[in-house]
């Protein structure tokens, strides 16, 4: 296949998989969580390990890229063969009666979604070009986004008029993953380059031997984990009785749903942005962005509070969804870029892992509003550790033809 029908059938089959995908991401940001409070009645520690079962998946991603690379499995094939997988578990969720069973369920769906993530990076470096890649992510983005704001708002709604639905919703939850399963397997794509590297976790070297790289993953660390310490509140805060709001499971999708994702719609914007400016600059902006939602959300007065904080939340989503899925795609080298990207999601992982269960535990002790100060301070120190890269603009340092090497 030519460059030019590579770019395009990825295209293509990437925006087929975003309607899959929009109802998909429903599920880890809002509906898990809410039917394991409202159907299941799940304690703390079943939802905390529901809330970082993301992290789980991230956390294994440098073993699996390894396994992958080792076997010479296309990464599409392997990306579609773990998100069937996780259309199964999503089914099980559906039919079981048990607590622990339906925590279970769920986290492997999550988990296995998530470790799919350097595999996508990947084909999306072998098969979009530099000078657009960011700005045609964003259009498959944008169609994701428009889906998810319209099942979360008809599903928040079902579960309200009869919280007995959760299991159509799963069910829903199911069939799209095997829809996006069969879209996946079609991505052109090549086989990852191997590189001789010895143990499956051997990628986390490239944190140490390349320096930008690894200042972004100490300043992605310290962000990430004050904003996943505070991401699995969003729903606790305003779906729990405890905490003085209770809104209703419609109002709940609302804030936690459907006004992120309608302001997600500009990524379109920061798609262009990535492909143009500064990408450390671009990060600064975003950090900037995170702190101020997290503030708004849990610390100013409901409801005033809750929107601004939803908005902010939506546009921080817009523009860190595609700098974090494609910022590796400017540092490392072509062969390599699964290999980053395993590295940035293990790091992902690892913070997600302790900052969900940890901000569940500190929830029982202390107020959130509390909490949430704790959150953006570790947050600001994350900011600051990049602001003296701003003026060093990041050359894409291996640039190569698009499509190189790609087979159908």
């Amino acid at each position: 296949m030519s460059p030019a029908d590579v770019e395009r059938k990825t295209f293509r089959l990437d925006c087929q998989r975003a309607v899959s995908n929009g109802i998909m991401e429903t599920a880890a940001t809002t509906f898990l969580l809410l039917i394991a409070v409202r159907y299941f009645h799940a304690g703390s520690m079943a939802k905390g390990w529901i809330a970082a079962a993301s992290s789980i998946g991230f956390v294994g991603t440098p073993a699996l890229v390894n396994l992958v690379t080792r076997m010479g499995v296309l990464p599409s094939r392997a990306a579609a063969a773990l998100t069937a997988v996780a259309g199964l578990a999503y089914g099980a969720a559906a039919i079981v009666t048990e607590l622990h069973v339906y925590v279970a369920c769920a986290m492997v769906a999550t988990a296995l979604s998530s470790a799919c993530v350097p595999l996508f990076t990947q084909i999306y470096r072998d098969n979009y070009p530099d000078s657009d890649r960011g700005k045609l992510f964003s259009r498959a983005v944008t169609i994701r986004v428009l889906v998810s704001a319209a099942f979360g708002w008809g599903a928040g709604r079902m579960l309200e008029a009869d919280i007995g639905r959760a299991r159509l919703v799963l069910a829903i939850f199911a069939c799209a993953s095997l829809f996006a399963s069969a879209a996946i397997a079609r991505y052109p794509a090549r086989p990852i380059t191997p590189d001789g590297a010895g143990h499956p976790f051997s990628a986390l070297r490239f944190a140490i031997h390349d320096r930008q790289f690894g200042l972004m993953l100490i300043s992605w660390m310290l962000v990430g984990f004050g904003n996943l310490m505070m991401f699995p509140l969003r729903v606790e805060y305003i779906a729990n009785a405890r905490y003085g709001i209770a809104l209703p499971a419609t109002a709940v999708a609302l804030l936690t749903g459907v006004i992120p994702s309608i302001i997600r719609l500009s990524s379109s914007i920061w798609g262009n942005l990535f492909d143009r400016i500064n990408f450390f600059l671009l990060r600064a902006v975003l950090d900037v962005i995170v702190l101020v939602s997290i503030g708004c959300y849990f610390i100013m007065p409901a409801p005033l509070g809750l929107i601004w904080g939803s908005i902010l939340f939506g546009m921080n989503m817009a523009g860190g969804e595609i700098s974090w899925s494609l910022w590796v795609t400017k540092l490392a080298p072509p062969d390599r870029v699964a290999d980053y990207m395993a590295v940035h999601t293990f790091m992902t992982g690892a913070r997600g892992l302790v900052g969900p269960l940890l901000a569940f535990q500190l929830a029982e002790h202390m107020p959130i509003p509390t909490l949430a100060w704790i959150a953006v301070g570790i947050a600001f120190l994350g900011t600051l550790a990049i602001i003296p890269e701003v003026r060093f603009a990041p050359a894409r340092r291996h640039a190569t033809p698009l499509g190189q090497g790609v087979a159908e």
